[in-house]
């Protein structure tokens, strides 16, 4: 399955040009939040982004809620926030917002990292796990040196050891890769990423 994914969009329109040309090469294209700015745009966002026509899972950001996502969503893409799917025997699990909370106010949809836990509880299993935010430790440095990755997300990554771990939302950690055990970790940003999984 060759995978193309990407992060933190932001309504950039040559970015999501670029996303929807290289699409066509892909089995899958997954979207990790951050696609509008401040909750605006998000209709907007999406008709950038109607050129895909590979299956589509997303995850909400932080810039738009995952109720929000979901009503606008194109006809081919599956919003997998708290979620698990499977698509051609590759199975996926998602869980969108800001976790921890951000200091960013009422417009952020945030999670808890002990709400986090909660959703993250139920994935048992899974290929590939897809986030907005990434886990504590790993592509999680603000320009300052400040670690605001999530606690529950990378016990998850560490509990689950899915092959792909995929983020975004820090965007100054764009295209920073590690590992988690097994585990390989991505903060994608908006550029065209691509994954093989056997």
């Amino acid at each position: 399955m060759k995978i193309l994914a990407f992060s933190d969009l932001h309504l950039a329109r040559a970015r999501a040009a670029d996303i929807v040309a290289a699409s066509a090469q892909a089995d899958l294209v997954i979207g990790a939040g951050d696609f509008c700015n401040m909750r605006q745009g998000l209709d907007l966002a999406m008709d950038l982004l109607r050129g895909v026509t590979a299956p589509f899972l997303v995850v909400p950001g932080n810039a738009e809620s995952s109720s929000e996502l979901s009503a606008v969503a194109l006809p081919n893409m599956i919003n997998i926030h708290g979620k698990s799917h499977e698509i051609d025997g590759v199975s996926f699990f998602g869980l969108g917002g800001a976790v921890p909370i951000t200091p960013f106010g009422d417009w952020s949809f945030d999670i808890a990292e002990e709400t986090a836990a909660s959703y993250l509880d139920r994935c048992k299993a899974a290929d590939v796990m897809v986030f907005h935010s990434p886990p504590k430790g790993i592509a999680d440095h603000t320009s300052t040196g400040l670690s605001v990755g999530s606690i529950a997300i990378r016990d998850a990554i560490e509990r689950v050891q899915p092959k792909l771990a995929l983020c975004g939302h820090v965007h100054d950690c764009w295209g920073e890769t590690a590992a988690i055990g097994a585990t390989h970790v991505a903060n994608l940003g908006p550029g065209v990423n691509w994954f093989e999984l056997e």
